[in-house]
């Protein structure tokens, strides 16, 4: 690609010295390149006029293009244009991945604003009212959650309405340095002229509202939307276990959990962030939507002209005007187990075919709710969704149904599917029973009533989750051990979070890969997940070269201060769980967070550790029930934010945001959010009568916290020796753990051998055991419909229509994501919780609770008075 000279060059008369770090190759830097071709860039002639206002580059984008070449020099930045080409838009080192570059773009806006008070704001906003109204409404059932969706589609008119009303035609050219502001043009330097309401509205109004403001409040939405899991202990706490904990318990409780896992974030991002093999699926669709939402171009796909847009717009008003159908009017569209209707009393038609408590053999809703339960499926690779579906099909629809019927381990007098765990009678098992007025485990009690027994499908789902635990390590070991290892002993020789001076453009440097060499046009697959390599760099991790990396000190230091306040949290507070307990916590969340993450960056899929920081907590620290709520937070809370925090730190790699920038956001939204969400429930404390309660006030029976704290009663008190020693029924399923670390040996050591197409490449063990985890509360449904849809987008629509496929699949999902999410809250908040909808019913409301699919029937029924096993 030719170079076209600085226009500027050589004309200020600096010393090559006085130029910003940001320059290679003397002392021009290229700027590859502009993301926005409507970027208000102002170009010169000289240094002496740096900022020509009558210059926009709004005004003339046709014939902007070119390389564009900054220079730090005394009076500020100077950008100037070169040549343009085409292939800027999909340079050599391009992602290899199609699903990359179909969602995210390859140039990169140095010049656009980030840290603005406009961003701040609107972040801080989303923070407050997305923690505050998700906290609030987690404690009632019928529930409602907030998405970050909403967030990242209704900011973005807010961000344009700022700028109408701050911004000024006449207003001064503003520089930006990594999305900060640092020079106005000389207008500015003369300020007493101005009224000091004017100067505030041109603080107020700094840059425009450009994709990576919108990407920075989208991920402090993601940060702060989920309520915080800390809060369900205290609730448990206060609520279930009578205890008194102070406000400040309660923020170091809530602050501590929270933050830990943006540490382990922090540090493993050579191994999660960086590495172009890592592409954390759900982010695309995020990137898709800020293109659709910030950029004009639109090429022809397949035949189709609309714009993503526009195509957006038309997804979100179906889907929201949809969802008043199976939401509200016709829920049997959404529990559209047709089949049951026709015999409603048959338990086997129920066990089969059902929807809410059956195996969902029909894979038929018109509800995007239940297809996307476990996750959108238009964003998980077909390769990853056929190991889930192989999961299914082994695991729930025959293995499971051949136990069910055969009566093992006395299965066939529950439901085959549910989320309770039940008595000997068959009924949900009441902890009351066998517990002391304070909370303490009562054996007599225990002797006397029943052993707890799981439906089959809740065994094997525990079994499955052994397996999947196992098989993370030993699938890690093998398919990214010799990289990660690799990769550490690199980070211990060299610094691998260089700064902008080794900022290495294409065309001046080594191409590290190609990946033209490897497909022919948009729809060539290569897989994530079946190439393993966490070496090399595309073109992301080089434009994100240029901006100084968060040091991993700040992270280290951000761990031992949260360590240190968790240690004072566990010895100082009635917890009961000792402080070496802790670090037993957070060392089970060191040794899994790399695979656990690995695995949500290929297929979308989440392996949770919450059942197994139960289990060891029960085993190593038995009969302490709050001690094991706390131990879980802390465990399974480190991972999961870690995971969620690795996610939109790939999301700020795409979007090229500075690593330090992002570090505040991250920060600030997270504190912000953990103090909101403490507020709002002490306040729930105080002004809601009989708050948990099961006659609470408008539903407010915190059924979560509920369901939390019977877990800790049955792993906490009960003990999972009671459930799995030598003499327990459910011990077979110990058994799991070395299926796992086995199975994914045997398979790597097929694969390896194999070409890189082979199906065996493609075998994931910890997806196929770790995705059924969802079992319960998700039915069969859930995953049969979410996969058929998976397989006609991103393996039949991929193949045959690859360049619609690119343009528009991110987009749909964005689109029937935002209008569920927008149409469930207006339905709750508009509809439901004023009460209008109270007695509507008729026959679309009424059909399928009729029969023994909603019902839960066991295949056998006993007689009053009767039991089974012990």
């Amino acid at each position: 690609m030719s170079q076209a000279p600085l226009i500027s060059k050589g004309s200020s008369g600096h010393d090559p010295s006085s130029y910003g770090a940001v320059s290679t190759h003397e002392d021009d830097e290229p700027l590859h390149h502009l993301g926005r071709r409507d970027t208000p860039e102002h170009y010169s002639s000289g240094p002496d006029t740096p900022y020509d206002s009558s210059h926009k580059a709004r005004n003339r984008s046709s014939n902007y293009g070119g390389e564009v070449f900054r220079r730090r020099t005394a009076d500020g930045v100077i950008a100037v244009a070169g040549d343009y080409t085409d292939d800027d838009e999909d340079p050599q080192d391009n992602s290899r991945y199609p699903q990359v570059r179909a969602s995210v773009s390859a140039v990169d806006d140095v010049t656009a604003s980030i840290s603005t008070p406009r961003m701040w704001t609107l972040s801080l906003l989303c923070a407050l009212l997305g923690s505050g109204s998700n906290l609030f409404f987690s404690l009632r059932y019928p529930s409602v959650f907030i998405s970050p969706v909403i967030a990242l589609v209704v900011v973005h008119p807010l961000g344009l309405a700022w700028d109408r009303l701050f911004k000024r035609d006449d207003d001064p050219a503003e520089a930006f340095d990594c999305g900060v502001l640092v020079k106005r043009s000389l207008d500015e330097e003369r300020p007493a002229s101005q009224s000091s309401l004017n100067r505030l509205r041109r603080w107020l109004g700094q840059g425009r509202w450009n994709e990576k403001e919108h990407a920075c409040v989208y991920i402090s939405s993601n940060v702060a939307f989920g309520f915080a899991f800390a809060t369900d202990v205290i609730v448990e706490q206060a609520k279930f276990y009578k205890q008194d904990m102070s406000i400040l318990y309660q923020i170091l409780l809530t602050v501590s959990t929270q933050i830990l896992g943006y540490s382990f974030a922090g540090l493993t991002r050579r191994f999660l962030v960086r590495p172009p093999s890592m592409i954390w699926p759900a982010t695309l669709m995020s990137t898709a939507m800020f293109t659709t939402m910030h950029k004009s171009e639109n090429k022809v796909a397949n035949g189709w002209k609309i714009t993503r847009w526009r195509f957006f717009l038309l997804v979100f008003s179906a889907a929201f005007a949809w969802y008043f159908l199976p939401g509200l009017l016709f829920p049997a569209l959404s529990y559209f187990s047709v089949v049951t209707w026709f015999a409603p009393h048959s338990v086997v038609v129920a066990n089969l075919f059902g929807t809410s408590s059956g195996l969902g053999l029909f894979p038929v809703t018109f509800d995007w709710a239940q297809i996307a339960y476990i996750g959108s499926p238009l964003l998980t690779p077909w390769w990853a969704a056929a190991n889930v579906v192989a999961g299914l099909v082994i695991i729930m629809w025959v293995v499971a149904p051949i136990m069910y019927y055969k009566n093992a381990l006395h299965s066939a007098f529950l439901p085959i599917l549910s989320s309770s765990v039940f008595d000997n009678t068959g009924k949900p098992y009441d902890v009351g029973r066998i517990l002391t007025p304070d909370f303490l485990f009562d054996r007599d009690k225990f002797e006397a009533y029943s052993n707890v027994y799981l439906p089959i499908t809740y065994a094997l789902a525990y079994g499955i989750q052994f397996a999947g635990l196992s098989a993370l390590v030993t699938h890690t070991a093998c398919w990214y051990g010799k990289e990660i290892w690799q990769v550490s002993q690199q980070s211990i020789v060299t610094d691998r979070a260089t700064d902008s001076s080794s900022y290495n453009p294409l065309g001046h440097g080594q191409i590290i890969h190609s990946h033209r060499s490897s497909r022919k046009g948009a729809g060539s697959r290569v897989e994530a997940g079946i190439d393993t390599s966490m070496q090399g760099e595309d073109v992301h991790t080089r434009l994100m070269r240029r901006y100084e990396d968060a040091p991993a000190s700040w992270y280290l230091m951000t761990f031992v201060a949260m360590l240190a306040i968790g240690i004072f949290v566990v010895e100082y507070y009635p917890v009961y769980l000792p402080w070496y307990g802790l670090l037993l916590a957070l060392s089970i969340t060191a040794v899994l967070f790399i695979p656990v993450a690995i695995v949500m960056a290929l297929t979308n899929q989440h392996s949770s550790l919450y059942l197994i920081c139960q289990i060891i907590c029960g085993t190593v620290f038995p009969g302490r029930p709050v001690a094991n709520m706390v131990f879980t937070t802390y465990c399974y809370i480190s991972s999961a934010q870690g995971v969620k925090f690795s996610s939109d730190l790939k999301l700020g790699h795409y979007m090229k945001i500075p690593p330090k920038l992002l570090f505040q956001v991250q920060m600030v939204s997270t504190l912000v959010s953990s103090f909101t969400q403490i507020g709002i429930l002490n306040w729930m404390f105080a002004y809601i009568p009989s708050l948990c309660q099961p006659d609470a006030i408008n539903g407010f029976s915190c059924p979560l916290a509920r369901v939390h704290f019977n877990g800790s009663i049955l792993w906490g008190v009960v003990g999972p020796q009671r459930f799995f020693g030598p003499d327990a029924l459910y011990h077979r399923l110990i058994w799991f753990f070395l299926v796992g670390a086995v199975a994914p040996i045997v398979v790597f050591g097929i694969a390896r051998s194999r070409p890189t197409d082979s199906m065996w490449r493609k075998i994931n063990l910890p997806v196929l055991f770790g995705s059924l985890s969802w079992i319960p509360p998700a039915t069969g449904l859930n995953f049969s419909v979410w996969a058929v849809v998976c397989f006609i987008f991103n393996s039949v629509i991929r193949k045959r229509r690859a360049e619609w496929w690119g343009k528009y699949t991110m987009t749909l999902s964005a689109g029937l994501d935002s209008g569920l999410a927008v149409g469930v809250v207006v339905i709750f908040f508009g509809i439901v919780f004023p009460g209008w909808m109270k007695g509507f019913m008729w026959w679309g409301t009424e059909i399928y609770k009729q029969g023994c699919d909603w019902k839960a029937c066991p295949y056998k029924k006993l007689e009053p008075g009767e039991t089974f096993g012990r």
